[in-house]
């Protein structure tokens, strides 16, 4: 399993999420944060997640 980030901010650049998760891979953590993302109702909000080599898997402004 590998450790993937995701954070997602205000337009301000305040923080309004900064987790990190496990995935077995890039596809299955895209996946996880999406799923994250809509829980939280903050799909539309600016947002990345990254992978533990730094690869930018998701990314919305």
């Amino acid at each position: 399993m590998k450790t993937y980030k995701l954070t997602a901010f205000e337009t301000n650049g305040e923080k309004l999420l900064d987790e990190s998760f496990q995935a077995e891979h890039d596809s299955a953590a895209k996946e996880l944060a999406e799923k994250l993302l809509a829980e939280k109702n903050l799909l539309e909000r600016t947002h990345r997640c990254t992978s533990p080599s730094g690869k930018l898997l998701l990314f919305h402004s």
